[in-house]
Formats: structure tokens, sequence, C-alpha cells
């Protein structure tokens, strides 16, 4: 009887650990439910919060808003708006102009930031101050200027005024500090002693640019160019009077934005100004995407 109570009373073989996984499993469950929500850092959730809030109230509601906007006639609406030949004129204008920007700061900002970074010559801070003048300049006052000078009176006798080229020399003039700024840094960081061990096994310059330089530069290049190509896409104040505004030959799509305000089309410029959203924020991310794939390859090539 005694043996027959006992075994009543225990627990079958195996059973307690069996409790014990199945009590393990459920909290690891729990913790891969809620791991997301967990919040590291110094500033807490007040200033997780408080930033969201700010990029909330700045960016987002009135990028909704846009959208909202855009989509006031429906889908239909929206297509119509976007596929009427002269916003596709405008849009194709725009993204060309700006491939061209971007291309020719990829070069002439490297070789900006070579200059800076590699060489010494009189007057270096002050070309190096210059780089970032764009930044502070209100672009209209580059148009300005850009007009006087490759305008109708050109007194260098160089006539861009209503031309794409002159569109090209204008957003060149905004985006130029981009490229610059993000080549610099990565310069002034590299192992020179790699380039000079090259030159002295027999490698000329051009071989040692191209196959030590430029692989270190290359995601600094990549960025920057990326950075005056989303740049070129929005700009309006530098163009506004170089580019003549002529329609399917020198309207960029933010004058064809304002052109459509100025009749009453609030749905057509909210549409197009959508398109030009879209453009630039999926540059950026691919921009994004790509520097964290470069950085985790470097983090597992040491």
């Amino acid at each position: 009887m005694i043996h027959s109570s006992s075994t009543g009373t225990e627990p079958a073989p195996g059973s307690g650990v069996s409790e014990e996984a199945g009590t393990a499993v459920s909290a690891a469950s729990r913790r891969l439910n809620w791991s997301w929500l967990r919040v590291t850092g110094s500033v807490g959730p007040l200033g997780i919060a408080t930033a969201v809030l700010w990029l909330s109230i700045i960016v987002l509601l009135p990028l909704a808003a846009l959208t909202v906007t855009s989509f006031d006639d429906g889908w239909s609406g929206f297509w119509d708006a976007v596929t009427a030949p002269a916003a596709l004129d405008s849009l194709r204008i725009t993204v060309l102009v700006s491939v061209v920007v971007a291309v020719l700061n990829v070069v002439m900002g490297t070789l900006i930031a070579w200059v800076l970074v590699r060489d010494d010559f009189p007057g270096k801070s002050i070309v190096n101050a210059l780089i970032d003048l764009p930044f502070a300049l209100p672009t209209i006052v580059a148009s300005i200027v850009l007009l006087s000078l490759y305008g109708p009176q050109s007194p260098v006798d160089i006539h861009l005024n209503a031309t794409q080229p002159g569109l090209i020399v204008a957003l060149a003039f905004v985006t130029l500090p981009f490229v610059v700024r993000s080549v610099q840094p990565v310069l002034i960081e590299a192992d020179r002693e790699v380039e000079q061990a090259a030159l002295s096994l027999g490698a000329d310059n051009w071989t040692t640019f191209r196959r030590i330089v430029l692989p270190t530069l290359a995601p600094a290049v990549i960025s920057g160019g990326g950075l005056a190509f989303a740049r070129a896409i929005g700009e309006y104040g530098s163009v506004v009077l170089i580019g003549g505004a002529i329609p399917r030959k020198t309207e960029m799509a933010s004058q064809y934005i304002q052109k459509q305000i100025e009749i009453d089309r609030p749905v057509n410029a909210a549409a197009v100004s959508v398109v030009l959203l879209v453009i630039s924020f999926v540059t950026l991310l691919v921009l994004r995407l790509w520097a964290e794939r470069s950085v985790r390859k470097e983090q597992a090539a040491r």
C-alpha cells in the first residue's frame, strides 16, 4: 500500500524536465515577441518619443498631407496627373539633368577633395571655405549670378540662358559640397603607406589610384554622388531664372509644379511632387542599405 501510494503521488519519470523545458521555451518566446520593443541607449524612451514626435511634425505629417492631396481625385486622377505629356517631359528632363550633374560632381568633387587633402597652395583655406558656400547661400542668388554671367548680356560671351547646359551649371553649383565633403575625411584617414609601397614596387600613379585608392574612396564617392542626385531632383531656386522653364526643353519638375499651382491645379502639383519624393526616397534608401552592407563586409573582413 505504501508503495502504491508513493507511486500515485510521484510525477512520471522526466515530467519535471519537460515542465522546465516548456517554461524556458515559453519565456524565450515572450522575449522574442517583445524584444523589438526594447529600448536601449542613453536617451531612454522619453528621448526617443521626443525625436519621433519632432520628426512626425516636421517631416511625416507634411508628407502624409501631400500624399493625401495627390489622391483627391482617386488613383485614376493621380495617374493622369503624372502621365500627362508635360509632366512626363519635366520629369524626364529633371532625372536626365540630375544624373549628369551627379556624374559631373563625382569626377570634379573627387578631384577637388584630392587637391584639398593632398596638396598645399596659397589660399587653400579660402577654397576649403568656399566649398560650403552653396549650403549657406540662398539658391535664388546663385540663379541671379549665373543669369548675369551666362545670360543674354553675358560679359564673357557665354550664353547658357534657357538651355540644359545652364541647368547643369546651376545644379552643379548647389550640389558641389556633397561629394567633396564625403570624400575628404576618407582621404584624410587613408593609409598612404600602401600607396607608397605600390609606387616603390613599380606601379605608376594611375595604377596606384585605380587599384588602391579608388576602392577605398568608392563608398564615399557613390554616397556623395547619390546625395547630389537627390538634391538636384527637387531643386528650384538655382534654376528658376537661368533655366527659362521652357516646356519640354528646360522645364524642371519643380517649375512644372509651381506652374500647376499658379493655374489652380493643386492635385496635379501634389501628384508630381509625390513622384519626386519617391525618387529621392528610393535613392537615399538604396544609399543607406548599400552603406550598411559595406560596413558589414568591412567588419567581417577584419
